[in-house]
C-alpha cells in the first residue's frame, strides 16, 4: 500500500477525504518553505500543548513544526512510498530570527500571536520576491537534494505537483471571467499574482534542475480555474473539481492509489 508524504499545500492535500485526523498512510507538512524547513530550530521557543485562540489543532501542529523543524523527522520516520512537493504555501514571506534560523512567516503564524514570544522578537523579514529570498531557496534545493540522497527518502517515488496561480475563475454556467479582486496572501497583504507565477516557474525549473528524478504531474491549462464555490473561498489557488480529477489521474499513474477529488 502506498504511503503518502506531501510537503505543500491544500492543493495536493485536498485530494485525500478531509477527516478528523489524516489517514495513517498520508503524513502533511505544510505552512514551511524549503529554507524554513532545512533551518535550524527557533532557539528558546516554548512549545505549548494547545493551540492559541482562533487556530485549530492542525494549525498549530503546522506552526510548531516550521518553528522547532520536526518536519524532516516525520518525513523519514514515515518512510513515504511517494512523496509529493507543491509549492503554494511558498507564498509566505521568510523571517530570520536574531539568532540566525529562518522561519516562515505564515498568517497563522502571525494571527496565533507566535511572534510575541522573546526567542521570535525581533525578527528581520525577507520578502518572498526578494533576491535574497530566491538565493535561500536555491541554496535550500541543493540541501534538499542531498538530504534525500542521504536518507530513507531517496527510495521513495518523487513528485511534483507543478501548479500555477489562476488568473481567470469559473461562471456557474460554464465559461470564465478574470479574477475578481485582487489576491492577497492574507488580508492586508496584497499579492503580485504575476509575480508570484513567475517566482514559481523558477522554483520548479531550479527543483527539476537538482532532482531530474521528480515525476511532474500537471492540470490542463484549461482547468487552472479558481472556484467561487470551492469550500475554502474564493482565491487563485482553489481551483475548480476538473483541476483535482487532472492532478487524481495523473497521481493514480505513478501508484498513487487513494487520491481522489473530495468534494472540492
Amino acid at each position: 500500500m502506498a504511503r503518502i508524504a506531501i510537503v505543500g499545500s491544500c492543493i495536493t492535500r485536498d485530494l485525500w477525504p478531509l477527516r478528523e485526523a489524516a489517514p495513517r498512510d498520508l503524513l502533511y507538512v505544510s505552512r514551511t518553505s524549503l529554507p524554513s524547513l532545512l533551518s535550524a530550530p527557533a532557539p528558546g521557543y516554548r512549545s505549548q500543548p494547545d493551540p492559541p485562540p482562533g487556530l485549530t489543532r492542525y494549525q498549530h501542529m503546522a506552526v510548531e513544526a516550521d518553528l522547532l523543524k520536526t518536519g524532516l523527522a516525520q518525513l523519514i520516520a514515515h518512510r513515504p512510498t511517494h512523496l509529493i512537493f507543491d509549492f503554494i504555501d511558498e507564498r509566505f514571506d521568510l523571517l530570520r530570527l536574531p539568532a540566525g534560523p529562518l522561519v516562515t512567516h505564515s498568517f497563522e503564524l502571525e494571527s496565533g500571536g507566535y511572534l510575541q514570544q522573546t526567542a521570535l522578537a525581533a525578527p528581520q523579514a525577507i520578502p518572498r520576491l526578494s533576491a535574497a529570498a530566491s538565493q535561500l531557496w536555491r541554496q535550500a534545493v541543493i540541501d534538499l537534494a542531498e538530504l534525500l540522497r542521504m536518507t530513507v527518502l531517496r527510495e521513495a517515488t518523487l513528485i511534483l505537483h507543478s501548479a500555477q496561480w489562476a488568473d481567470r475563475q469559473a461562471l456557474p454556467g460554464g465559461g470564465s471571467i478574470p479574477l475578481q479582486g485582487h489576491p492577497h496572501i492574507w488580508d492586508g497583504r496584497p499579492a503580485d499574482l504575476a509575480g508570484h507565477n513567475r517566482m514559481l516557474a523558477q522554483y520548479e525549473a531550479h527543483f527539476l534542475a537538482r532532482l531530474p528524478q521528480a515525476q511532474v504531474v500537471r492540470a490542463k491549462p484549461e482547468h487552472r480555474l479558481a472556484d467561487p464555490e470551492h469550500r475554502w473561498g474564493l482565491s487563485p489557488f482553489h481551483y475548480v473539481p476538473a483541476y483535482y480529477e487532472d492532478i487524481s489521474q495523473a497521481l493514480a499513474a505513478l501508484g498513487v492509489g487513494e487520491a481522489v477529488p473530495s468534494g472540492v
